[in-house]
């Protein structure tokens, strides 16, 4: 007999269904099992006396065991996992559990010391499953914009796209590194003429942080496209995704987000609101009495950054917030200046959290490599820059963090937000 998900179970059918035993209750005369798998749990109950090698089976069980169990599924008011219960006619043990190493409400690194073991509650798949939606539907979006999904490198030989640090290979008789980012070979695929690419895939960053958004390896979600004419259509294009993204994982499990996390999810209004962060610290100021020395202003502090969910709550109703305007050498050597050397980028905030850095590039071979010089990296990125000696269209482009966007999605800390996470103390399973 075929498997049938327990979700496709229904009243007068014969069904063979495989899951987990979340809940056992074997008495004297009776047992009562919650089976569970990947799409919900259904009771499957037992009468003991007339079904002896049925029950020898149920003696063996352990929670958390696996069963293959095949039976007739009836109809019953009593029984609260959905009305439906399963009268067995075979149980196949799968899988003897031993007891188990954690709890729901263990500590969070004793959990991810067991992860396999976490992951197996209502709660940790559904997770999952809205990360899988927030991916699908991101891809969805550009796809159905002309957008080309490319796999660029992980292993490259300069570390210099940013200040953050890299972890260092041995590749061969020379050194290599683990990428940051794809942005180097985004900007390249610019000037291949591929107009609009994007990648989802794992980036590097070997930054000892030991806070509840960062991690060491990521996810990312990175875009370029070409014909810019300002980064406001950069701005545009990313609120557009975003929104269809929300509505879509709205549709599909904001119920079972609001039930199981508490957490409503709220589908953005477009355009989303947009302050310099000049204003902001001015605004920080006259409606909070918050001041940063004028050295840090350039870029938006720790804190100021919590802060602008509730200035953009009180402000314009909005979870979202563009930032614009930073200082010069806070952003990177390949954004665009404007005349006045105002890096022509954002950072968009959701509720409180850097979510992604983009901007318009800088595509002018000669004003990218007299950026370059001015950081102090000429030779480190020739190879990047010879990608524009040959003409390259305006472009722009941002990344999202497919964890951290989790992690906002449900109120959670990055390490749930992640099937395995790596920190600088995290390296197994």
């Amino acid at each position: 007999m075929k498997r049938t998900l327990i979700t496709d179970v229904r009243p007068g059918e014969k069904v063979k269904i495989s899951g987990f035993v979340e809940n056992l209750r074997n008495k004297r005369t009776m047992a009562f099992l919650v089976i569970r798998d990947i799409t919900g749990k259904i009771q499957v109950t037992l009468e003991k006396e007339p079904n002896p090698a049925l029950a020898a089976e149920v003696d063996k069980m352990t929670l958390d065991s696996v069963v293959t169990i095949e039976g007739d599924a009836v109809a019953n008011d009593y029984v609260k996992l959905g009305g439906i219960e399963i009268l067995p006619t075979a149980i196949k043990i799968e899988s003897v559990a031993d007891a188990l190493p954690i709890k729901p409400d263990s500590a969070i690194d004793s959990r991810m010391d067991y992860r396999w073991v976490d992951l197996r509650t209502e709660r940790n798949t559904l997770i999952f499953k809205v990360q899988s939606e927030i991916t699908a539907a991101l891809r969805e979006y550009l796809l159905d914009n002309r957008f080309i999904e490319l796999h660029f490198p992980k292993i490259i030989g300069a570390a210099s796209e940013s200040g953050s640090e890299v972890f260092k290979l041995n590749y061969f008789d020379r050194d290599a590194y683990l990428a940051q980012s794809p942005q180097f070979y985004k900007q390249m695929a610019m000037a291949s003429g591929f107009e609009r690419v994007f990648e989802c895939a794992p980036c590097f960053r070997a930054e000892k942080s030991h806070t509840n958004k960062h991690a060491t390896e990521f996810t990312s979600f990175d875009l370029e496209f070409s014909y810019v004419e300002s980064f406001h259509d950069v701005m545009k294009l990313e609120e557009e995704m975003l929104t269809y993204m929300i509505r879509r994982v709205s549709e599909k499990y904001g119920e079972d987000i609001k039930r199981v996390f508490g957490i409503d999810t709220v589908v953005p209004e477009t355009p989303f609101p947009v302050l310099s962060v000049a204003e902001i610290y001015r605004l920080l100021e006259e409606r909070y009495g918050y001041t940063c020395p004028d050295s840090e202003k350039g870029d938006l502090t720790t804190d100021a950054e919590r802060m602008t969910h509730r200035l953009a709550m009180e402000l314009y109703g909005h979870e979202f917030l563009f930032v614009t305007d930073f200082a010069q050498d806070k952003r990177p050597f390949y954004h665009m200046r404007d005349e006045n050397g105002v890096p022509q980028g954002y950072d968009l905030i959701w509720r409180g959290v850097e979510i992604t850095s983009g901007a318009q590039r800088e595509h002018r071979y000669a004003e990218l490599c007299a950026n370059a010089a001015e950081k102090g990296l000429g030779e480190d990125v020739k190879f990047y820059t010879e990608f524009f000696r040959y003409g390259c269209p305006p472009h722009g482009g941002f990344a999202i963090g497919i964890d951290r966007l989790t992690m906002l999605f449900l109120g959670i800390p990055i390490k749930e937000a992640m099937f395995l996470f790596r920190g600088p103390d995290r390296l197994h399973p």
